[in-house]
């Protein structure tokens, strides 16, 4: 396989993006997170680090409803059906109220399920098929 070109000006390496995801109530994100499987690296009274294997993002207490409505976060993992059937053992969604729909195959090519955070936040969280 052959490179691209470089083009002007990108002679520089990223090399890591994290979203900034916000929360209605920071200290019930930060748990469901926790919950979910994330470990929490630091926080701050107003930002938290979250990771797990090679991911991460900033969880942020700031609210704005059309903003939260509106956040998305995909994350792809390994294995989709045993994180579903973890996400279930854990009773995650009617500890925290949540909405969550089972794994299906899509149109677009992959295998996800829809799991909501307790802000509103969709994640879809899912494999290549």
């Amino acid at each position: 396989m052959q490179r691209p070109p470089r083009r002007p000006g990108l002679s520089v390496r990223a090399i890591e993006i994290k979203a900034y995801v916000p929360a209605q109530d920071f200290a019930l994100s930060r748990a469901f997170y926790r919950d979910l499987g994330f470990d929490e690296a630091w926080a701050t009274d107003d930002l938290a680090l979250f990771r797990r294997d090679g991911t991460a993002f900033l969880l942020q207490d700031f609210h704005v409803a059309e903003h939260t409505a509106n956040f998305q976060i995909h994350l792809l993992v390994d294995d989709v059906d045993a994180w579903w059937r973890s996400i279930e053992a854990s009773g995650l969604v009617d500890r925290y109220l949540v909405r969550a729909e089972p794994p299906a195959d899509r149109p677009w090519g992959m295998r996800d399920f829809v799991l909501f955070d307790p802000s509103g936040v969709l994640w879809r969280i899912g494999q290549p098929l």
